[in-house]
């Protein structure tokens, strides 16, 4: 139970209704989930508005509503508190009533369109290797410590959020690293969270289907960084060409990584092979487990991220040298037949063009790539044709599948991939709709030598057909067609 004067502290109230001198027992923004003891908080949502529920709140007998205009009907019981916007007030609520508990970690947040997962995840576990009890929020799993918690969103909402971070620091967490999405960022769902650093990835041809433009994703993570605190730390990519703008109007301190330009943390590779790639970091060698450019930009934001927070370096590189590949994110596998297979969840333009190429610089004499992709429904539709191009330029043989294909039909989603292929090279694409016989097919199509490259859903175990999902696991089928090696 708190008082809601407490829970209201830092809120900027523009007018109020009623005895704040309450007590409150939990928070609401799902009108469905109201009881005697809750406040409600009105949230414009993409498409459903919090407003139109305020009165179905009350009949549950909400104790206090929170929302960006008072109603019509004032219930004289009731407590009203108006703000200028109620998903940021729903964070610092939700903060506040878990007593501010990102205030007492270290917290880091990762965006980008690719390598958020695999930057966090081995953060997570460097730290946790490190001997730091450590938290992790992102798109795969999230942990508390050693502790694996289902993970529902790349960033849950603001009061599951503040709940996790409640429970990291009551199993004696001292940091977490965090995936941040652009959605969250443009739904204030990130609100209340005491941020201590920011890395940025890369930005790259996404979720055009909600934010409508480049220019407003680009304006969503760029949010994220304008709202550090001058205490933390912004380490940006400057080998992408929108790196430096996320540091415009950023009040923390700079820094950046690259692995063509100068920079605070410089990266090259010296080797590069299907078992792992040595690199060389600031002048420091380091042989990974890992393969390809986007690994050893990851590579290199982690290592930043550590020294920054001041690890020491000869511990960050021995702790690196260990890690291993994040579920589903090139994950390699050897066959008996001699056939490698590749699994990854590129499903943007430009990470699957970077893992294309990752394997095209590392394949050896006559080995072919085979690539099975497909594209989910009821996502951006204009990445559909220039995923299916990049993936026929850079195979010498496609086989377009069904992703998720959710509400849509899987065989008019891959027509929109077939549109993009240049004529000359669509001897070298077939689609097979089913995307189980696709990765047989492509499994049985291999050679000795071969590669295989399973691309989209990565570590995801579902299929999303028509609002049910269904088992379904890219590994599982490679092992029941391939006679893997352990």
């Amino acid at each position: 139970m708190k008082n809601l004067n407490d829970i209201l502290a830092n809120i900027k109230i523009l007018d109020s209704i009623g005895d704040t001198n309450i007590t409150i027992e939990n928070i609401k923004f799902d009108s469905r989930n109201v009881n005697s003891n809750s406040i409600f908080i009105a949230v414009r949502g993409v498409n459903v508005d919090g407003h139109n529920y305020i009165n179905k709140a009350i009949e549950l007998k909400a104790k206090a509503i929170v929302c960006e205009e008072f109603p019509e009907n004032i219930h004289k019981n009731t407590s009203y508190i108006k703000v200028k916007d109620s998903a940021i007030a729903l964070g610092l609520i939700a903060s506040n009533f878990y007593d501010n508990p990102s205030q007492k970690m270290t917290v880091v947040g990762i965006t980008g369109t690719n390598g958020k997962t695999t930057t966090a995840t081995l953060l997570y576990n460097m730290f946790e290797e490190l001997g730091y009890k450590t938290g992790l929020i992102s798109t795969v799993v999230n942990y508390i410590h050693n502790k694996e918690i289902k993970s529902t969103h790349t960033t849950p909402d603001q009061v599951q959020l503040q709940k996790l971070f409640a429970q990291m620091i009551d199993q004696g967490c001292e940091y977490c690293f965090m995936e941040v999405s652009s959605h969250a960022i443009h739904q204030n769902r990130i609100s209340g969270i005491d941020f201590n650093g920011g890395v940025f990835t890369n930005i790259t041809h996404d979720h055009l289907d909600y934010h409508k433009t480049f220019k407003e994703y680009i304006s969503a993570k760029k949010k994220f960084f304008d709202g550090l605190k001058k205490t933390a730390f912004a380490i940006t990519n400057v080998d992408d060409k929108n790196g430096e703008i996320m540091l415009q109007n950023c009040k923390a301190k700079k820094l950046t990584y690259a692995l063509k330009m100068p920079a605070d943390f410089k990266v090259k590779i010296l080797e590069n092979h299907f078992n792992g790639m040595l690199l060389k970091i600031n002048n420091n060698e380091v042989w990974t487990k890992f393969i390809g450019n986007f690994n050893a930009y990851n590579l290199t934001a982690v290592y930043a991220v550590a020294t920054k927070l001041g690890k020491n370096t000869f511990d960050v590189l021995v702790s690196l040298s260990s890690l291993s590949a994040v579920n589903g994110r090139f994950e390699y596998f050897n066959s008996k037949e001699e056939i490698t297979a590749i699994v990854d969840y590129a499903h943007t333009p430009d990470a699957l063009k970077n893992v294309l190429d990752t394997i095209n610089e590392i394949r050896k004499g006559h080995s072919k790539v085979i690539t099975v992709v497909g594209a989910g429904g009821d996502r951006d539709k204009t990445k559909r044709p220039e995923m299916a191009q990049i993936s026929a330029e850079k195979s010498d043989r496609v086989i377009l599948t069904s992703d998720n294909p959710r509400s849509e039909d899987p065989i008019e989603i891959i027509k929109d991939m077939e549109s993009g292929i240049d004529v000359q090279l669509r001897s070298k694409v077939i689609s097979i709709t089913d995307r189980r016989e696709a990765i047989r097919a492509a499994c049985m199509f291999a050679q000795q030598g071969d590669i295989v490259l399973v691309a989209g859903k990565g570590h995801e175990t579902y299929q999303e057909i028509k609002g049910v999902k269904y088992h379904f696991d890219d590994k599982e089928i490679i092992r029941e067609t391939l006679t893997i090696l352990e």
